[in-house]
C-alpha cells in the first residue's frame, strides 16, 4: 500500500490501524496537502446499507465547522475500498497519554473536556451522535501559548451513527461502542442521543482524574451490569485535592437514566469545574511533552508513538 495512490492521495507511510481499518499519512496530489488517510476494511463496502450510512453520515460530519472536531475533507469509495480524508493532527491520542503519564493535572482533565464537550454539542445540534467517545478518539496536540498549552480535536464522527433512533447495533450486526465508557441505554439497546456521548465523556474525565475508569471488572461479561445498575464509585477518594462536592456532579453524569444527567456536556464539564474547586477554573503551566508534538511528518519517518488518529476496533 505504502507509495500507492488511492483517490488522489499518495500514500507515505502507515500511521494507526483498528480491527477494520488502517489510517495513513497521505498527500493529497491536488491540493498539495498532508492527510491522514483512513480505508475501511473492504467487506464494509460489499454492504449497501452500510455504504448509504457511511456516506450520509461522513457528509453530516464534513459539515460541521469546529475547532475541536479533526475536519473531514472527502469520503468516498474507490476500487471497492471506502476511505475518509481528513486533516492530520501531529500529537497523541488521550489513551496514549493516560498510558504513558497516567492520571492528568486537574487543571488540563477540565480543559480537554470543556474542548470535547464543546465539540459533542456541536455535533448533536447536527443530530450527529458519537456512539463511541473514549481516550483513543480525542487527540491531544500542542496549544499556541501559555493560557492554551494543549488542544483536544475529537475524532470518528464520520462512523457514528447519526439516527438518534437507532441503537448501539450497526447494520452489518455488530455492537458500536467501548465497554468501558459505554451508556447503560446503549448497552441495553434501547434509544440514545447526545446524552449518552455525555455518559460517555463522563467515564473519560473519570479516568483522567483517577487513572481508571469508573467502571472496572475482570471480563466483559459482568462490566455490563455495572454499568446498568452500581452506582459510581466517588472520585475524590481517588484524587484528595478535589472538593467532595465533585462527587455529586460525577454521579449525575453517570446516572442510569437519561433523564437524570446533564442535558449537554458543557453542563456537565461547567458543574464539574465549579465543584472541583474555585481554582482550577485558571490556566495550568502544563503541556504536552515533546513526544506528542513531533516533527512535521517526512516520507522516511517512522510511525509515531500511539495511533494519532483513534482507534475503531469496537466500532463494528
Amino acid at each position: 500500500m505504502i507509495g500507492e495512490r488511492i483517490a488522489g492521495y499518495q500514500v507515505e507511510r502507515e500511521i494507526g490501524r483498528g480491527a477494520r481499518s488502517l489510517v495513513y499519512l497521505a498527500k493529497d496530489l491536488r491540493l498539495d496537502r498532508v492527510v491522514a488517510l483512513k480505508l475501511l476494511a473492504p467487506e464494509l463496502a460489499r454492504d449497501d446499507t452500510f455504504r448509504r450510512r457511511f456516506a450520509h453520515e461522513s457528509r453530516v460530519a464534513a459539515s460541521i465547522d469546529h475547532p475541536h472536531i479533526v475536519p473531514v475533507f472527502e469520503a468516498g469509495e474507490t476500487d471497492g475500498v471506502l476511505y475518509i480524508a481528513m486533516q492530520y493532527v501531529p500529537g497523541l491520542d488521550l489513551r496514549t497519554l493516560l498510558d504513558r503519564d497516567g492520571p492528568l493535572p486537574v487543571p488540563t482533565v477540565l480543559r480537554i473536556a470543556a474542548q470535547v464537550a464543546s465539540a459533542l454539542d456541536a455535533a448533536h445540534a447536527h443530530g450527529l451522535v458519537h456512539r463511541d467517545v473514549k481516550p483513543s478518539n480525542i487527540l491531544v496536540a500542542a496549544g499556541t501559548d501559555s493560557d492554551h498549552t494543549e488542544r483536544a480535536y475529537v475524532t470518528g464522527f464520520g462512523m457514528s451513527n447519526k439516527s438518534l433512533s437507532l441503537t448501539g447495533f450497526t447494520t452489518v450486526g455488530q455492537f458500536v461502542g467501548t465497554l468501558d465508557y459505554m451508556a447503560p441505554e446503549q448497552i441495553s439497546g434501547r434509544l440514545v442521543d447526545g446524552r449518552s456521548d455525555q455518559y460517555s465523556l463522563a467515564c473519560v474525565v473519570y479516568e483522567a482524574l483517577a487513572g481508571r475508569p469508573p467502571f472496572q471488572r475482570d471480563d466483559d461479561m459482568t462490566l455490563p451490569w455495572a454499568h446498568l445498575y452500581e452506582p459510581p464509585p466517588a472520585l475524590s477518594p481517588a484524587r484528595p485535592e478535589i472538593e467532595p462536592d465533585a462527587d455529586a456532579v460525577m454521579a449525575k453524569a453517570l446516572a442510569k437514566s437519561p433523564e437524570d444527567r446533564y442535558a449537554s456536556g458543557q453542563e456537565f464539564v461547567t458543574e464539574l469545574r465549579s465543584s472541583a474547586s474555585p481554582g482550577y477554573g485558571a490556566p495550568a503551566q502544563w503541556r504536552p511533552s515533546a513526544e506528542s508534538r513531533p516533527a512535521p511528518p517526512s516520507p522516511d519517518a517512522g510511525t509515531p508513538p500511539g495511533p494519532p488518529f483513534g482507534d475503531d476496533d469496537d466500532e463494528w
